[in-house]
């Protein structure tokens, strides 16, 4: 137990030591607002199904096969459970705020801080896992996400087909089941790309957290009850939600450490885009990212005791 907690709180510690960087650029006027958010358009778009695509280069085995369907059945499942959980979340807050913290709640920084943690903790078997899981949640956030925060009028099938995180899904697939693989060329530059997430993703969060009124994030209140559904409760529910199918130990531990990433800033970006308050979005989105360094940890360390690891 303990050894779990050290990786994974090293590997967290590790991913914070890279958002210093961003943060400390951010913070010297180096890193601007413009300059994040073409950044994050290369991560979204370029980097993400690069590194979805290298993840389905592998042998097509009943395995490799097995663990494919699986990972899709076990994200699919508690994404389903998160927007059935979110609609029972914070009742009293006024509709304003009520759909910005249901998401916030519920759908966590799985490409930016999941990938990077996954693949650092876990290693490279645990990637492909941790893809579809990112496919899911592009599709979730799209979707049922979009509702949340803006109402179901904010619903585009083109936006959910054609973002990233499917088109990746959808090619690396292709891959997958039919064996063949990019020219050597086009491999080595799609391999270059994705391991730029891990770095990349850190410094624009931390550039991001840089941006941020740090004293005005921790005076809301009730963000401290938003994180703490976010970081313990959707982890903990994930996981003995899962605990009676007696899925794959890998794929378990990837699918709780996931749900205990801290708040997706896919929210501040939605609540921005849609005329909500982009501001309370942020806080709760620094909030959670900053809490995480110690509760990822947990995270993991409770998925390996409920896995029998």
């Amino acid at each position: 137990m303990l050894d779990a907690f050290l990786v994974v709180g090293g590997s967290v510690l590790t991913l914070f030591l890279l958002m210093s960087v961003g943060f400390g650029f951010g913070r010297a006027g180096l890193l601007t607002g413009t300059a994040l958010s073409q950044l994050s358009r290369i991560l979204m778009y370029v980097v993400t199904p690069c590194i979805m695509l290298t993840s389905f280069e592998v042998e097509r085995t009943a395995e490799s096969q097995s663990q494919l369907l699986s990972s899709l059945a076990v994200m699919a499942g508690v994404y389903a459970l998160y927007m059935l959980l979110s609609q029972l979340l914070f009742p009293r807050e006024g509709e304003e705020h009520r759909g910005i913290l249901r998401f916030a709640a519920v759908y966590g920084n799985t490409g930016f801080m999941g990938l990077p943690l996954i693949q650092s903790a876990l290693g490279d078997g645990a990637m492909m896992a941790a893809v579809v899981g990112l496919a899911i949640f592009n599709t979730a956030t799209w979707t049922h996400g979009q509702a949340l925060i803006g109402g179901r009028a904010r619903l585009s099938l083109k936006r959910v087909v054609l973002n990233p995180g499917v088109l990746g899904l959808v090619g690396g697939m292709a891959l997958f089941f039919t064996g063949w693989r990019l020219p050597g060329p086009v491999d080595d530059a799609v391999g270059y790309l994705g391991s730029l997430n891990t770095p990349l993703a850190m410094v624009v969060i931390g550039g991001q957290m840089a941006q941020a009124d740090l004293p005005a994030v921790f005076s809301v209140k009730k963000l401290y009850l938003v994180s703490a559904v976010k970081l313990l409760g959707i982890p903990l529910l994930t996981g003995l939600a899962l605990l009676p199918f007696h899925i794959d130990p890998m794929i378990y531990v990837a699918a709780v450490i996931l749900a205990g990433c801290p708040t997706a800033g896919a929210t501040s970006l939605f609540a921005q885009s849609m005329g909500k308050d982009a501001d309370l979005a942020a806080r709760q989105v620094t909030l959670s990212t900053l809490l995480c360094l110690a509760t990822l940890p947990l995270a993991a360390v409770l998925a390996q005791i409920l896995a029998g690891g």
